[in-house]
């Protein structure tokens, strides 16, 4: 039989082989690693918060426009004024009204005429009209617009004015001509009427 002392010693041994290998497998050795923990936010710096994540998540347009130009002052008058104004929309409007107001002239169509017009154009025109109609004049029409852009704009009041330089190619069939204008556009901002009339027309260099 084995030695009572010598059987401790074996087994002694041994555990302590094991507590070595264990020791070492854990990383306690020299082998060591530090734990790596999440970076904390530097001293002062602001962590996004929940409703700064909340927005980006939205990702919300900017609502308010951006105006640039020489009629910048004016149309943020008007859209502050009316919310509702959008320049692109005016823009798109206001060629399909030169179109359509060069037509109706042409046409001699007073019923068209009448309500795209303001009291004051609208007499001078229909005088044009008639003065056409006795003296049979030629009807240049329209061929193309060559250029329309916003000269100038203003809020007086409650009425809104866009000013319009067009110029236009038009034609009578035999002769063509180059039409240089600066059209007055206006509307009451708080009407229920989303219409702009037109105002005024003078002749541009």
């Amino acid at each position: 039989m084995f030695d009572p002392v010598i059987e401790v010693l074996v087994l002694a041994a041994i555990a302590l082989f094991v507590l070595s290998r264990l020791y070492m497998a854990l990383g306690r050795g020299g082998n060591d690693r530090p734990v790596q923990r999440p970076a904390s936010p530097a001293p002062g710096a602001d962590a996004p918060s929940v409703d700064t994540l909340d927005r980006r998540d939205r990702r919300e347009p900017a609502d308010h426009p951006i105006f640039t130009g020489p009629a910048a002052g004016g149309l943020e008058d008007i859209y502050n004024a009316d919310n509702s104004f959008s320049l692109s929309a005016f823009m798109q409007g206001a060629k399909s009204a030169y179109q359509m107001i060069v037509a109706a002239y042409a046409r001699g169509d007073r019923d068209k005429l009448r309500p795209l017009l303001d009291d004051d154009v609208y007499e001078a025109w229909d005088a044009a009209i008639t003065a056409r109609e006795t003296s049979g004049e030629k009807v240049f029409e329209l061929l193309r617009i060559k250029r329309a852009e916003i000269e100038s704009a203003e809020l007086d009041g409650r009425t809104a004015r866009i000013m319009i330089r067009y110029e236009a190619e038009l034609g009578d069939g035999e002769v063509t001509r180059t039409a240089k204008e600066v059209w007055t556009y206006m509307r009451d901002v708080k009407a229920s009427d989303p219409n702009w009339i037109l105002d005024d027309v003078e002749i541009a260099s």
